[in-house]
């Protein structure tokens, strides 16, 4: 009796410990963010914020190049979207570029070994596309990035692919062979919730509806489900994680729907989800053929982004790190164009009509939101 006495104190102590694994270690800090009463709070551990502003911590920018000089164009072949650059602004920008994709790979990475301007090896023809990207999302998605802008590195972050992509995820096989519409499967994109394990298809892709409440009545004119809700909370709850804040970043807790109610953050969000379907659709997408295998998903999907992709878990990427101001060729076109129209503040979180890419992997019907 004795010895089961004294053999139960140990025991007692590993179970607790291993209840405490998931427990943060405290202090948490609260910052009110709205008015009082609503829940309108931003929840932060001092020591993992310390941490995650370390590891956002980005790059010194290169010397600025001597000004004048040839242009690259009559000097270099074959440069299709950087040739109104001088030969010593093009040359350190590559060199910056290197630094913040390849820089074990070095220039090799996306060019032929003797001919840089050779056009036979894929990543060269990936690069342009992403230079192109870049500054279309730099002048034509202010409202989204503002003035603050990316750069390669905002995603790359000396990874040849970002670290954080995304394709269709088949799932685990079901031996009745009935989908289950991807719920109560654990896994950290539905921050091993019950709710469905992929976000990403059908609102970063494809254009389905983000919905919770209908804006009818019952029985004609609404389709708003549980399930369609349960797919939107999926995509709340992974922006959420991505950002490193709560819902009430966007939302107002005495009503998540209205927009109205809500912080000026959700209209940025409203952009942001509609450039990421930009850039999924238009500039990953169409790349799909030139890309290897080791670079797709189960499904021969490209890999993708997510909101992660830019901001790995802080509220602005790289904590509105003011690094494209010191590569200014990347911030595209003087004139851009004209953002699409906001929602009024009354109005749904409706999509914008976006073509969606021409795949076979669509979401089964059940999961049409």
């Amino acid at each position: 009796m004795k010895f089961a006495k004294h053999a139960s104190v140990p025991l007692v102590a590993v179970v607790a410990s291993v209840l405490l694994l998931g427990c943060e270690r405290p202090p948490p800090e609260v910052v009110q963010v709205g008015y009082r009463g609503l829940g309108m709070e931003q929840n932060y551990n001092p020591r993992l914020l310390a941490a995650s502003v370390k590891e956002n911590i980005p790059p010194e920018p290169l010397p600025a190049a001597a000004p004048g000089g040839p242009m690259v164009a009559d000097v270099y072949k074959n440069v299709q979207v950087l040739s109104d650059l001088s030969v010593a602004d093009f040359t350190r920008l590559m060199v910056a570029v290197t630094l913040w994709v390849s820089p074990k790979e070095g220039c090799n990475y996306c060019h032929v070994p003797g001919d840089f301007a050779s056009d036979n090896i894929y990543t060269k023809v990936v690069s342009r596309r992403m230079f192109e990207m870049t500054q279309n999302t730099n002048a034509d998605w202010k409202a989204h990035v503002v003035n603050t802008g990316v750069t390669c590195y905002t995603c790359h972050r000396g990874n040849p692919v970002p670290k954080y992509v995304w394709v269709t995820d088949p799932g685990p096989g079901q031996p009745s062979g009935v989908n289950p519409t991807g719920q109560n499967i654990a896994a950290s994109t539905a921050a091993y919730s019950s709710l469905p394990y992929d976000p990403f298809t059908p609102f970063l892709d494809q254009a389905n509806d983000i919905r919770v409440i209908g804006t009818t009545a019952l029985p004609s004119g609404n389709n708003t489900s549980i399930k369609q809700a349960e797919w939107t909370y999926a995509l709340m709850m992974q922006i959420s994680d991505a950002m490193g804040v709560n819902c009430t970043f966007c939302h107002n807790t005495r009503s998540f729907f209205a927009w109205d109610q809500s912080r000026p953050q959700r209209t940025t969000a409203w952009y942001a989800i509609r450039h990421v379907r930009d850039i999924n659709q238009n500039y990953l997408w169409p790349l799909n053929d030139v890309l290897p295998a080791s670079r797709k998903g189960p499904y021969g999907d490209p890999f993708k982004v997510s909101c992660v992709t830019c901001h790995q878990g802080a509220y602005k990427p790289l904590y509105a790190a003011q690094m494209l101001k010191d590569y200014p060729a990347l911030a595209g076109p003087t004139k851009a164009a004209a953002p699409e129209v906001a929602p009024d503040a009354a109005a749904p979180m409706e999509p914008a009509p976006v073509e969606t890419a021409p795949v076979e992997v669509a979401v089964p019907t059940a999961q049409k939101l």
